[in-house]
């Protein structure tokens, strides 16, 4: 995993600009620690921060190879899980390969077949490549957009960069809003619109597409997407078929030349990955696993049972450790730490996010990091599956709205009655609802309660996900720690995708399916847990901190938060007996504490960044 940037200008020479390519390469340095790279031509230039996982002495980037007369250089941010495939493929088409690394893979594999090369990749990547003799930049992102790739075009001139930091350390990219953007923090955030860089004028090359840019402008394409057809499998055949699957995806994502983990919940997704890589490593006599799990101090005292989340990790993760034989390792947290790392979880995301979900997570990243570079993780399972409760419990799957969204309204009270007014956020939200729904690829004949759980699996793919996985690319990167998601791989989803509800739901149990096709691999009493999201702090001095944190910034008229909500209004809520809502405002696990730290992440933003209202 790496951090990538680049511009690509008609009217510059570029090797002269040595300067602005460095500095907008060292504000990647946390995603590549290990080394880095500049490359400099007249109208292209590149720079490269390294975090070496495969072939740590000959993956240097960035990579130039010759090709079909012609030079082609690549900088590239991701890992391929099939490279020996494609590198044994190209090899029968006569290319030599001087590393073992995938970034020279990947770049044989465009030269070889251009955009066509995508299709053939299993992977997570963001990359570039510039073709010296076309004068042509090909930038491209993986199906589900794991890896982030921000781009702005001004002047003809076009800048891009693995994070929106990369671009902001560009003279010509402002860190302005507009209205949209800010309709997009006040409305959806933490989600984002997908493609939207929030910043005016910044874009985020969606998942699954491709850009060319060259002297006649830019085009951007789009290689993967979603099919809809009717599921022929039998339930056997189908739950052997999903076995087979997930645990082929797990065991390619365990190649690595440095030291791996997992994150262990307890849970069915972190426990599924933990199972199979503990056996992989016995088998092959790599020793135990390690594994890692959070807490927070004094959380066995507060937790509470909610329909999100009906109990405690500890007493699971003890058993499936124990079950597992794994090298575990138990990290807690108190108030103070959280509350104090939500300043470097903004600078992580370049944007105010999850609060201490955000926080505590770059934390975590932090102590993992100290053992190892890489970590699997279990994200994505519960968009795929139909893990969440909205694609079961009718008032949340009927509900015509994004249904992590649920309070737009009384988010709205939160905003200065002007701003309020300016961007209307039910509207908003809204807009991107209905704009979404178009792009969903339904089945012809599908009931219409099969429709909407289809609409449902499409809005959580390119909008809740995207979240969950921008999180935890900003925290884990921040901390020079490369996180893979297996059941991102694109066979699984595009499997999952079309089996029916009432083979998904088997058992009438949330992710039944993956449920029964791992039957024998997990504890059965570990199986069949009722799911239970990542965990966060219970302990009521969070929200004392907050509180606090909050009213101090408050006291300084100077605060840009006097620009956009309202300070009579939050001054109450602060006040009162209840933080918010007793139901969250976002997703599964944000409530009222995270409201007041996602405010105080507003403050630290526009004031770190200069944000600039235009």
């Amino acid at each position: 995993m790496c951090g990538i940037t680049g511009w690509i200008d008609w009217e510059q020479d570029l090797r002269e600009e040595k300067v602005v390519i460095e500095k907008m390469s060292e504000t990647l340095a946390h995603r590549g620690p290990d080394d880095k790279g500049i490359y400099l031509t007249i109208h292209a230039a590149f720079g490269h921060r390294r975090l070496s996982v495969i072939d740590p002495e000959r993956g240097k980037q960035p990579m130039t190879r010759h090709g079909k007369n012609n030079t082609y250089t690549i900088v590239y941010n991701g890992e391929l899980y099939n490279t020996e495939e494609i590198r044994q493929d190209l090899k029968t088409r006569g290319y030599f390969f001087e590393t073992h690394s995938d970034t020279e893979v990947l770049l044989y594999a465009f030269i070889e077949w251009g955009e066509k090369c995508l299709q053939k990749l299993n992977g997570i990547f963001a990359f570039a490549v510039w073709d010296e003799r076309g004068e042509n930049l090909f930038l491209a992102r993986d199906r589900f957009g794991v890896k982030p790739l921000f781009y702005v075009v001004i002047k003809n001139k076009l800048i891009f960069g693995s994070e929106l930091k990369a671009l902001l350390a560009h003279p010509l990219v402002k860190p302005e809003i507009d209205a949209e953007g800010l309709a997009e923090i006040f409305s959806l955030s933490p989600s984002r619109t997908p493609g939207h860089g929030i910043f005016r004028n910044v874009k985020e090359l969606r998942p699954g597409c491709y850009i060319f840019f060259n002297r006649k402008g830019l085009n951007i394409g789009n290689y993967w997407t979603l099919e809809s057809k009717t599921h022929e499998d039998d339930l056997e055949t189908t739950i052997e078929t999903v076995r087979e699957l997930v645990s082929d995806a797990i065991r390619r994502q365990l190649v690595s030349d440095v030291p791996v983990c997992t994150f262990l919940s307890g849970g069915l997704d972190s426990s599924t990955i933990t199972a199979i890589a503990a056996e992989h490593y016995q088998r092959n006599g790599l020793g135990q696993l390690d594994t890692f799990s959070i807490d927070y101090v004094d959380n066995d005292r507060f937790f509470k049972t909610t329909d999100f989340q009906p109990n405690s990790d500890s007493v699971w993760i003890e058993r499936t450790r124990k079950a597992l034989n794994t090298n575990h390792h138990s990290i807690l947290f108190d108030t103070p730490q959280l509350v104090e790392a939500l300043d470097a979880a903004v600078f992580a995301r370049d944007l105010p996010g999850m609060a201490d979900i955000d926080s505590s997570l770059i934390l975590f990243c932090s102590e993992i990091k100290k053992h190892a570079t890489v970590a699997l993780s279990g994200e994505c399972a519960d968009e795929v599956f139909g893990g969440y409760p909205w694609f079961y419990k009718t008032n949340l799957l009927e509900l015509d709205n994004f249904p992590w969204l649920r309070v737009v309204k009384e988010r709205t009270n939160i905003l200065s009655p002007e701003l309020a007014e300016i961007i209307d956020p039910i509207s908003y939200c809204q807009q991107r609802y209905r704009e979404t729904l178009k792009e969903v690829p339904l089945l012809e004949g599908e009931s219409p309660l099969e429709a909407r759980r289809r609409e449902m699996a499409y809005l959580n793919f390119t909008w809740f996900m995207a979240t969950l996985l921008d999180r935890k690319d900003r925290m884990s990167m921040a901390r020079g720690l490369e996180v893979r998601v297996p059941f991102c791989d694109h066979r699984i989803v595009e499997y999952v995708w079309n089996i029916p509800w009432e083979m998904k739901f088997y058992n009438k149990r949330e992710k039944g399916i993956l449920r029964r096709a791992l039957t024998g691999i997990l504890p059965n009493d570990v199986l069949w847990r009722k799911k239970s999201p990542y965990p966060k702090t219970h302990n009521p001095s969070y929200l004392k901190a907050v509180k606090k944190g909050l009213t101090e910034i408050l006291s300084d008229t100077g605060s840009p938060l006097y620009q956009v909500v309202n300070i009579k209004y939050i001054k109450q809520l602060m006040a009162s007996d209840l933080a918010m809502y007793d139901k969250p405002w976002f997703g599964q696990l944000m409530t009222g504490p995270q409201l007041f730290a996602f405010l105080i992440q507003v403050d630290i933003w526009m004031r770190k960044y200069k944000v600039t209202i235009v």
